[in-house]
């Protein structure tokens, strides 16, 4: 039986590339597993019968057989564990694996979605402006921490695992920013780990995916953040 994950049909082109079910996507390709995809149009993951899977009303969600899963980092952790290829043979290495994916969503992506939400998503309230010098040096200290960490190795415990998976996937969400410029390290990291024949099938799936209508809100939203933006230039 093939595991069924749930993606959006649409979303904004800054987006695209980048929702969640894409590391999942890009797990199962690593491993060699296929996989159905469950699309949803916008609002309908807030519905009750997407959070009978997902509570929080996100996406993605994994079912495979009787189990159902949400929270991305979760389904990795599961795909890594069913499936051969994303966790070393030995314990340690495994440990350290899942040592580096819990550093990646919880020490590393909290501050750059920070730095999103200031910058996209509320770009328009009064706070934005004021507060992204704050949120940039956090972002700077994660990021020249993860740099020392990594130094010239390609990857951050010998052969690539979940935890490369999930560190990719967080700071390449800065990808093309200034803030990554005087970390080459970490652009070139970010490089390897797309370059990844597994990475490139996954995002080409994701963006074929996306076949679904804008909802009207959003033409209004993308009104409102093209004025501030304006007005921060």
């Amino acid at each position: 039986m093939k595991p069924v994950i749930t993606a959006f049909d649409w979303v904004p082109p800054f987006a695209q590339g980048q929702v969640r079910d894409l590391r999942v996507r890009w797990a199962l390709e690593e491993v060699g597993q296929s996989y159905d995809v469950r699309y949803l149009a916008q609002g309908a993951h807030k519905g009750p019968e997407h959070r009978a899977l997902q509570p929080f009303g996100q996406v993605p969600t994994y079912e495979e057989g009787d189990l159902v899963l949400f929270e991305s980092g979760a389904i990795v952790f599961h795909i890594a564990e069913r499936f051969k290829g994303l966790l070393p043979p030995e314990r340690d290495g495994r440990s350290r694996a899942v040592e580096w994916m819990f550093a990646a969503l919880n020490s590393v992506e909290p501050p750059i979605m920070d730095h999103a939400i200031a910058t996209i998503f509320e770009a328009g309230e009064p706070w934005s402006k004021a507060r992204l010098p704050s949120v940039n040096a956090r972002i700077d200290e994660r990021l020249g921490e993860l740099s020392r960490r990594l130094g010239d190795r390609d990857w951050l415990d010998g052969e690539f695992t979940a935890g490369d998976l999930l560190m990719v996937a967080v700071v390449r969400i800065l990808e093309g920013d200034a803030l990554l410029d005087p970390y080459p390290n970490l652009i070139a990291y970010v490089a390897r780990g797309t370059a990844r024949p597994a990475f490139r099938r996954a995002l080409a799936a994701q963006i074929a995916g996306f076949t679904g209508e804008p909802p009207a809100r959003f033409k209004e939203w993308a009104e409102k953040h093209k004025q501030a933006q304006g007005e921060t230039a």
